[in-house]
């Protein structure tokens, strides 16, 4: 191809489908790729995949494909995630359902193993990988027995490789978002490891649909009130060739692509416009340009390449403890001095029963749960407020003593200050995982690229 036209499907596990389908029946696509996983998310669905052998992956892919597999077969769209997650053979197998059904002959499946290191990690400590935490927080000795999963970040290789092979489809584990785009980018276009420039611009057409509709207009800052038909949100295309680069979307859906909501997700976790670490190059776009190109369009310019790094971020869950968290409403007039004067009875029960939390925490939704110590807490607009909920999370090492605030708080309804209410049932214990980021040497990854056929 001269210009890959590729769209983003998906910004997270749990995202609406309705793009993505009306983009792949609408959007002229040649690819499409869904991006369903967090440094959390691996997680979740490793808990998931040791109560069931049989779950582990995002089940929202599947219900993506049963709706649009006839499309993209006969359209011969190229879809590419890492919806897999902990389990991309149990994916796969379920793609592979999916176009039996619905009679897909000579589709091809290709999917990615070897990201899920967790079985390494004692012979890799035993060669001196220090596991170090990249914010240089806690000792790793200290978490190494509790470890849940254990999952590289990487790049293009593999996945480029299931597209020499034929695949139509491409399943992976902890692929980054970034290099599911850049990945068709570089096969259609021969873009060569080399090619600095060109495999930043390949990075930054990922980076601008990885997160779907927050790049169209949606969780849009500057003017969301400006957003057209939010109902029906359109998800970003990128049109790119060796010479061009634009973002758009697909005609007959809402949203808006402008310079200033290409510039919000193109800000959106670059840490250093200069240094832009992914595993594939580090991307500079310190000097980027995004200018209006047409309604819906928008021209991406000057965005360059340096080296990549020689280590890969390795995302390690592990177990934390365990938390409780609940809520308290309480109503007009004082309804911020009330839900403080609760929050210390509670700590008052809890010191008293012998819990002491590795940490608690206590916050008033609708004065200060979100912007915490930067919050408005002026006396006149706390006078003023007419309701506040407290919110009260302790974690602690045991679940049995986190259990021990649950049956504190529905009391207070009648035991505590005026005006208080209770709302969705007790609370449950949960467990809490922790993450830790660090990084290991490439060489100590084996990735390996397979094909299945549909017959």
């Amino acid at each position: 191809m001269d210009t890959v036209r590729i769209g983003g499907g998906q910004g997270f596990w749990g995202d609406s489908n309705d793009a993505a389908i009306h983009m792949v029946r609408q959007g002229n696509l040649n690819y499409m790729a869904c991006d369903y996983l967090a440094e959390l998310t691996l997680s979740i669905m490793q808990r998931q995949k040791l109560k069931n052998p049989q779950a582990g992956y995002a089940r929202d892919f599947i219900g993506l494909m049963k709706e649009i597999a006839r499309d993209v077969y006969e359209k011969k769209i190229g879809v590419l995630t890492n919806a897999g997650g902990m389990n991309i053979e149990g994916a796969v197998d379920q793609v592979e359902k999916i176009a039996r059904e619905q009679g897909l002959s000579g589709y091809k499946i290709g999917y990615v193993l070897g990201d899920d290191i967790l079985a390494q990690i004692p012979e890799l400590i035993r060669q001196g990988v220090p596991f170090d935490n990249i914010d240089d927080v806690g000792d790793f000795t200290q978490i190494q027995d509790k470890l849940l999963n254990a999952n590289v970040y990487y790049g293009h290789e593999p996945i480029v490789q299931c597209l020499r092979d034929g695949a139509n489809v491409v399943l992976t584990g902890r692929a980054t978002d970034s290099a599911l785009f850049l990945s068709p980018i570089m096969y259609e276009l021969g873009i060569k490891p080399e090619e600095l420039d060109q495999m930043a611009r390949g990075i930054m057409a990922g980076h601008l649909l990885e997160c779907g509709g927050q790049g169209a207009g949606g969780n849009f800052q500057y003017d969301w009130r400006g957003v057209p038909d939010m109902d029906q949100l359109g998800f970003p295309i990128a049109e790119i060739s060796r010479d061009d680069f634009h973002i758009t979307k697909a005609p007959n859906c809402g949203g808006l692509i402008s310079e200033q909501s290409v510039k919000e997700q193109f800000l959106y976790e670059v840490h250093d416009p200069a240094n832009y670490i992914t595993p594939d190059v580090t991307v500079d776009v310190s000097q980027a340009r995004v200018t209006q190109d047409g309604d819906n369009r928008v021209r991406i310019s000057n965005i360059h390449g340096k080296q990549r790094p020689d280590q890969l971020k390795l995302c390690l869950g592990y177990h934390a403890g365990w938390k409780v968290v609940s809520y308290l409403n309480f109503a007009w007039p004082d309804a911020y001095e009330k839900a403080q004067y609760t929050a210390e009875i509670l700590k008052k029960k809890l010191a008293r029963k012998g819990v002491h939390p590795e940490e608690i925490h206590v916050s008033f939704v609708g004065l200060n749960s979100l912007h915490l110590g930067v919050a408005d807490m002026s006396p006149d607009l706390i006078n003023r407020m007419n309701e506040v909920v407290m919110r009260i999370a302790i974690r602690t090492k045991e679940k049995a003593e986190a259990a021990q605030l649950i049956p504190e708080i529905s009391p207070l309804q009648l035991n505590g200050p005026p005006g208080a209410s209770f709302f969705g049932g007790r609370s449950k214990v949960q467990e809490v995982i922790g993450l830790w980021p660090t990084l290991v040497p490439r060489d100590a990854i084996r990735l390996e690229s397979h094909i299945r056929e549909v017959k």
